[in-house]
């Protein structure tokens, strides 16, 4: 029924705007004359522009032949994107919002927020890493194909077909980005390019015959109907050719342009090198936390959470009769405790996602008294694909799809050379999946009464977070049943707090990526930092987020629950702070306010 509704109302949507489009033709360039329509405007030309977005979503807007085509990886159209920004930005601010409700300003608000943070970052377009080993371009449009591209129907076996022969256009403008970089002195660390190359090798030795992006259509198109056996073998051919004669040839470019940039990049691990580097980095912690926290406020808050998290650990590890004068020591002894330990082996791998499917099954029926909405779509576990395990995060979570009933996915890192800590897996769990990213993302994704953007758009520190809040409620809730899940609770939350101090050391105090490594092992109680290191350096600020918004949905739970005393509900609570969306952390205030000035009742509307 949800699928059903929804592409109705795209359509009914889409024709709206074809509509007012031909017969005012100012109206997909100018000022629509009511804000609603700006937004439908701006959503469905912006999404038009980007087909892989829509896939992602798991939605195809009539007319734009998304599934067949590839985002436009262009110098020239991210300088178009930045222009058609400030433009919206401009007539977003020439609205009224005096005759409008809360929740109406609410959302004006929030795309004000979104759009100026991004056109305050335009002076610095292409200061980013474009390839790097943590989900970078060229996994992504391999992900696209093998994870994301559905194959339920004929039109999407040769939409694929097409993608497929589309690639080595965006390989080459993900190639033409790095010579454009590299000419203005962005240029990532050697590290960064050598793990990449490794990466882009994965995906370009395979034989054309053997390829898992041939693989995955010929698996699938047996089953398609309305295809015969004849199309299916042209469509597989068809593939098979835009491998050997493009994919792969266009790969092998990119490899050896990652090469020669190896060959004159330096080891220096922070965006302090870069053309401009500090402002780069400030406008960054500004559009990743939602605050004017300064890089020093910010290391300062690490240092102190570092230290009072591991007191809590200290004294957790004394009651069970451990030596908490070196905690790296006692945490490693546990860690490494073959009874703790699951090796990746094929039967360890079998056994970690039957784990995690019973914890989130456990945590699902065990938060009644916390929420009172849960998400309409599922949650599935998943390994990480092998391609991308190399440098790949420990885990992640990827939304559910709209329209195409794709289900949210918790992907655990289970390659060869990891292993995964027992007493470790509920607090990453309640993160990716429940009550974390897939309560929140999915809840948000099925809010009504909203403009659409309001369904889909990010900010970061309230994204993740939410998801390490759902960490530490999981905790209050007795969801870690023993002493030992506790310490991996703590272990994590002591993980995010140093990503505050080794953030902003590696890209404003200028710390090398080895004084992270060494930083994170001793007083994060990390086994293998280098992962983990390598990552904030790819993506700079990002990782300062998570504790951030944690702590300011903390503060706020705290304020409200003072303020109403005894009418404090956490169920409403959860219900206010997840039930308008991703928001800016000054304006989720300004909603958790709102509610206590109602004395602690719903929403009049």
């Amino acid at each position: 029924m949800k699928t059903v509704v929804l592409r109705v109302a795209l359509a009914v949507l889409v024709a709206a705007v074809v509509v007012a489009a031909a017969f005012v033709p100012s109206f997909l360039y100018g000022r629509p004359w009511t804000i609603d329509l700006f937004y439908a405007r701006t959503f469905l030309v912006f999404i038009a522009r980007h087909p892989e977005i829509q896939t992602a979503l798991g939605i195809a807007l009539p007319f734009t032949n998304a599934g067949a085509r590839l985002e436009d990886r262009s110098a020239e159209f991210a300088r178009r994107e930045a222009r058609s920004l400030a433009r919206e930005l401009e007539i977003l601010r020439s609205y009224d919002t005096s005759r409008m409700s809360a929740e109406q300003r609410l959302s004006r608000d929030v795309l004000d927020r979104f759009l100026a943070d991004q056109q305050a970052m335009n002076r610095f377009l292409f200061h980013d890493y474009p390839v790097h080993q943590m989900q970078g371009a060229h996994t992504a449009l391999a992900d696209l194909m093998l994870n994301l591209h559905p194959l339920r129907h004929g039109r999407d076996a040769r939409d694929y077909v097409r993608r497929l022969e589309a690639m080595p256009r965006a390989l080459d403008q993900i190639a033409e980005g790095l010579r454009l970089r590299a000419a203005a002195g962005v240029i990532p660390p050697r590290f960064v390019l050598v793990k990449s190359r490794a990466q882009i090798d994965s995906l370009a030795a395979r034989a054309p015959g053997t390829h898992p992006l041939r693989a995955r259509l010929a698996g699938a198109v047996d089953t398609l109907r309305r295809l015969d056996r004849s199309d299916r073998r042209r469509l597989v051919e068809r593939a098979e050719r835009a491998l050997a004669n493009g994919v792969l040839p266009a790969y092998r470019r990119l490899g050896a342009l990652v090469d020669s940039l190896a060959a004159v990049a330096t080891d220096d691990a922070g965006v302090w090198k870069l053309p401009d580097g500090d402002a780069y980095y400030d406008g960054l912690l500004r559009q990743a936390t939602t605050t004017t926290l300064s890089a020093d406020s910010i290391h300062a808050l690490g240092l102190a959470e570092v230290a009072r998290i591991r007191a809590q650990i200290a004294g957790l590890v004394r009651r069970q009769g451990g030596d908490a004068r070196d905690l790296h020591a006692a945490v490693e002894r546990l860690r490494t405790d073959p009874r703790h330990a699951i090796r990746h082996d094929e039967a360890g791998r079998a056994r970690v996602l039957a784990a995690y499917r019973a914890i989130l099954a456990a945590a699902d029926s065990a938060l009644a008294s916390a929420f009172r909405r849960r998400p309409r779509a599922a949650l599935e576990v998943r390994r990480v694909p092998t391609f991308a395990e190399r440098g790949s995060a420990a885990a992640y979570y990827q939304g559910p799809g709209r329209d195409d009933g794709r289900p949210g996915v918790f992907y655990a890192n289970l390659s060869d050379s990891m292993r995964t800590v027992a007493f470790d897996m509920r607090a990453l769990a309640y993160h990716e999946g429940i009550p974390g990213h897939h309560f929140q993302i999915a809840i948000q994704q099925e809010l009504v009464d909203v403009p659409f953007f309001r369904t889909v758009i990010p900010f970061t520190a309230y994204v993740e977070g939410w998801a390490l809040y759902a960490e530490r409620l999981a905790l209050e809730m007795g969801l870690y049943p023993t002493a030992l899940d506790s310490l991996g609770a703590l272990r994590f939350e002591l993980w995010r707090a140093a990503r505050l101090v080794v953030d902003t050391g590696l890209h404003r105090k200028r710390w090398t990526r080895e004084q992270a490594i060494a930083y994170m092992t001793r007083e994060a109680l990390l086994p293998d930092a280098e992962t983990e290191v390598e990552r904030y350096i790819v993506m700079p600020a990002q990782a300062c987020a998570y504790k951030v918004g944690e702590l300011e949905i903390l503060r706020l739970r705290d304020k409200a629950r003072a303020a109403l005393g005894a009418r404090f509900d956490l169920r409403d609570f959860h219900e206010v702070v997840l039930g308008h969306g991703a928001l800016p952390l000054d304006l989720l205030e300004r909603v958790v306010d709102d509610w206590i000035a109602r004395g602690g009742r719903a929403s009049a509307g």
